[in-house]
């Protein structure tokens, strides 16, 4: 790093564009030094003033330097646009984003914003900024101010400057405005929103604050008043957004452009701060800090990400904590209700292991196999979701958001108490479904595979398939790392399910089934109705049903292709196959070892598939709904204390209250 005489010498006012530039990042470089020390930072500039101070010839070309820069960049874009999308949809400034984190920014620019992106680059900048002082500020304005340029008014009557971020204020309220007459937000904003029209007014404000400032300032402060009332009317009809979209759906683009309209407000209100306060080196100085910092989050691909979807996010768990509530038993005849429609959901899993090896016996390439393996399991679990029976890995990513719902009011008295008692019903409730899937699934494999050897004289499984249903199984393997990720794609299936059901009320697809002609008319309007009432309360069971049949079968291929060899590991489809071996072996397979282990890696299976979807959805629904950690570490004690003295209630219901049994889903 040069030293300061050095970069004083190299200074030259009438370099090209590049140079100054160059000469720029030498300069800030130099400010932050190498121990990124905010009052080491100010000192290093108040040394650079100091030596301008002593030496008018250097202080002289700096003031050129300064005057260039200036004159050759866009200072009321940068002002204006900085910090925010250039475009109007969360793709495109997703793609946006990643191709300034991939490729390299030239300093030969002429766009402001380019330069102060890529001379401001770190969160260090921000601080020192935020941390020069009103004299510092005073002693940096006398350094580059130049008498030819800023000491008189400029051709409006006003100071180039005021100049400047007045017409910073024009770009920021033509783009408020235009947003607000936006058809998409405009349709959303309630009726009180569009009546009032407070965004037809706010350039007209605009304009007559600049009139004022231009002419002798005497009604400037009520002008100042209007003008900020004016854009928080445009921000609270912009609020009323949320409302509708908490109603009827949200969307990602959508909350995009509101956030995109309500930081615009912000930065309005910062330029006027500019404008009106004296001397208004802090509100300059505060704003290029704001600026320096929103450097940040404007490269980063995850504060997009996170900010943008946070209220598609709560949605989400919202409509799947609604249907997780059908899971959760509370009393002894839900609980036998569970059993049965677990049970159910077993014998289907059965049939749904005969048809996953038929299609093995078929020796389809991978890709293939995979596809046909998913139709089936797709099949088989809207099959399931059809006849009201039970897949228990579908529960937890489905009941983790409904058991966050209940912490909603945290602090309301025994509400921890009763939520523990939720978690002790939600554990109950799995290991029935888990108990009926794994306990029928078993027999009704090993019944299809009796049959089959009495119809064809072949066992469901050949010696090599049941050899490899043995090795792949055992405890001794990976069985329980690639358990694990199943219940990553168990929670992953429940996000789709989500998504797709806000996507479905968003578009209001159920009215436009309901009511649109070209459907009554094919349909008859009952049946048009009654479509219409069938898909709005099964489109999420069927999205996470046949996305995690896809998942279960093309994932492993799709890995196998890419070299990894990634296998799933579904509790009850294990159980199933498991069963098939030990069928297609006969009894002497009980006194394998190979079984054994087989049959104690099933119990961890089911652990890992319940645990980690319900952690991934417990976790989710907990940041949807503000639960911090130390909340959480009282739930956590809770439930312990809990289960040491009273743990059969996480087995069996122990009285019997009266309750609606599980619908399930």
């Amino acid at each position: 790093m040069r030293d300061l005489p050095a970069l004083l010498n190299t200074l030259e006012p009438d370099a090209g564009l590049v140079e100054r530039h160059l000469w720029l990042m030498d300069l800030l470089q130099w400010v932050r030094g190498d121990s990124l020390s905010v009052p080491a930072a100010l000192a290093r500039i108040r040394l650079l003033l100091d030596a301008l101070q002593a030496a008018p010839d250097k202080a002289e070309r700096m003031q050129r330097w300064w005057l260039a820069l200036r004159q050759g960049l866009d200072i009321a874009v940068l002002l204006a646009e900085f910090g925010f999308s250039s475009r109007n949809a969360f793709v495109s400034e997703f793609a946006e984003r990643l191709r300034q984190k991939l490729l390299p920014v030239t300093p030969e620019t002429a766009d402001a914003a380019e330069l102060f992106a890529l001379v401001l680059d770190g969160a260090f900048d921000g601080k020192w900024l935020a941390a020069l002082d009103t004299d510092l500020l005073a002693r940096i304005q006398t350094a580059l101010q130049s008498p030819a340029a800023d000491g008189a008014a400029g051709v409006q009557g006003i100071p180039d400057w005021q100049e400047t971020v007045l017409e910073a204020i024009t770009i920021c309220t033509s783009q408020v405005r235009a947003t607000g007459f936006a058809p998409e937000l405009r349709l959303r904003m309630s009726a009180q929103a569009r009546q009032t029209a407070p965004f037809h007014a706010l350039s007209a404000d605009a304009d007559r604050l600049r009139e004022s400032l231009q002419g002798d300032q005497a009604g400037l402060e009520p002008l100042l008043q209007q003008f900020r009332a004016r854009l928080e009317a445009c921000r609270a009809a912009v609020a009323t957004v949320y409302a509708h979209l908490d109603e009827h759906g949200v969307s990602v683009s959508l909350v995009f452009r509101i956030r995109q309209v309500r930081e615009r407000i912000l930065r309005i209100r910062a330029l006027v701060d500019c404008l009106v306060e004296k001397p208004a080196g802090p509100a300059i100085a505060r704003l290029l800090a704001h600026m320096a910092v929103v450097r940040q989050d404007r490269r980063s691909l995850r504060a997009l990400v996170a900010s943008n979807s946070s209220l598609l996010a709560a949605k989400v768990t919202e409509r799947s904590s609604e249907v997780g509530e059908h899971y959760i038993t509370r009393d002894r005849q839900a609980y036998h209700t569970m059993l049965r429609q677990a049970a159910g959901g077993g014998a289907l899993t059965g049939i749904t292991t005969l048809l996953k090896f038929s299609v093995m016996a078929l020796g389809l390439t991978a890709f293939w196999d995979g596809f046909w393996s998913s139709v089936v399991y797709a099949a088989s679990f809207v099959l399931i979701q059809l006849l009201h029976c039970t897949l228990a890995t579908k529960q937890p990513a489905m009941t983790a958001p409904a058991m966050a719902a209940k912490l909603k009011d945290f602090g309301a008295p025994d509400m921890l108490e009763g939520f523990v008692d939720e978690v002790s019903h939600l554990v109950r409730s799995q290991a029935a479904a888990v108990l009926g899937n794994v306990g029928i699934v078993v027999p009704v494999v090993i019944l299809l595979s009796v049959v089959m050897q009495l119809l064809t004289g072949s066992p469901m499984l050949d010696t090599e398939k049941t050899t490899y249903v043995l090795h792949s199984l055992t405890l001794l393997g990976p069985s329980v790392l690639f358990a694990a990720v199943t219940g990553v794609l168990l929670f992953a299936s429940s996000v789709i399910a989500g998504w797709v059901e806000n996507w479905f009320v968003f578009h209001r697809l159920d009215s436009a089934l309901r009511y649109n002609p070209v459907f009554t008319r094919r349909l008859g309007v009952e049946r048009a109705d009654r479509w219409a009432r069938f898909l709005r309360n099964n489109i999420s069971g069927f999205a996470a049903n046949i996305s995690l049949g896809f998942m279960l079968g093309m994932v492993p291929a799709i890995a196998g292709f890419l070299g990894i060899g990634l296998q799933l590991r579904h509790v009850t489809l294990s159980a199933g196959q498991l069963a098939a071996a030990g069928a297609s072996i006969g009894w002497g397979v009980l006194g394998e070892p190979a079984l054994w282990w087989c049959v104690a890696s099933i119990p961890l299976i089911g652990a890992l598939n319940l645990g980690v979807s319900f952690y991934f959805a417990f976790r989710l629904a907990l940041l949807s709904h503000n639960v911090g950690a130390l909340d959480r570490a009282r739930i956590r004690g809770a439930i312990w204390r809990r289960m040491r003295s009273r743990p059969l209630d996480f087995l069996w219901p122990m009285a019997t209250v009266p309750s609606q049994p599980p619908s399930a889903h």
